[in-house]
């Protein structure tokens, strides 16, 4: 997995047909999604349910770009090695969902995984200003964690610049999840984002048999981010 900044569209899973998972993964890389990324909810942390270390384990196969595995759990430590053996390429913890997250980030490299570290609204960009020797991603959520299809949060905007300026040279990607259109994806662009985590406005009219429309909604986003730099 190599290191550049070009804008990644990041379709999540959690948007596709749970039914057809091994298929819609197909579709969605056939069609140009540079990353898969699947949201493990816990019912706890958040207040929603999804995937666990065994579905991640039966998708893998299907995958041949980037399995980008975000943990909305708490606690999370005990579940790194799980999803690392399932396959994940980076595995992403939430800085509030534990009291050592040098620990959580220091085990998720140790189990042969990129770290990510992701902040929730609230959560300040200096909260990671000791944390970036130690990341391979920063994911900003831009809406609230537990539930897709939410309002864009703006002044997530801001935090992403600083994030950047913050970053400087360093190979580190930043991530948004939440929100992520047409419309919202050229503002993370310009403030410095290049992973950009799309779930309905991937999935939305599409489907296995009508894949091109996924690859549609995935220019569309992909040309409006790559437009502030035209």
């Amino acid at each position: 997995m190599s290191f550049d900044r070009t804008i990644k569209i990041a379709p999540s899973i959690l948007s596709a047909d749970f039914a057809n998972f091994g298929q819609e993964i197909q579709a969605i890389e056939a069609q140009g999604a540079d990353w898969v990324h699947v949201d493990v909810m816990d019912g706890h942390f958040v207040p929603n349910l999804t995937f666990g270390p065994a579905m991640c384990k039966a998708i893998r196969p299907h995958i041949k770009t980037v399995m980008d595995v975000h943990l909305m759990i708490a606690p999370v430590d005990p579940y790194i090695e799980a999803f690392a053996e399932a396959g994940a390429d980076v595995i992403t913890a939430h800085i509030e969902a534990g009291p050592h997250i040098h620990r959580t980030l220091q085990a998720i490299r140790a189990n042969g995984a990129k770290a990510g570290v992701a902040l929730n609204p609230g959560t300040p960009a200096s909260a990671v200003e000791y944390l970036l020797d130690m990341v391979d991603l920063i994911c900003v959520m831009t809406v609230n964690p537990g539930f897709g299809g939410q309002k864009f949060i703006h002044s997530q905007v801001e935090k992403v610049k600083e994030l950047s300026r913050m970053i400087g040279s360093r190979p580190i990607h930043i991530e948004i999840d939440g929100g992520i259109d047409p419309t919202t994806a050229p503002l993370m662009a310009d403030a410095g984002a290049d992973v950009l985590v799309a779930g309905s406005a991937v999935f939305k009219g599409g489907s296995v048999s009508a894949p091109e429309v996924y690859g549609q909604n995935i220019r569309a986003i992909r040309e409006a981010a790559s437009g502030v730099y035209a």
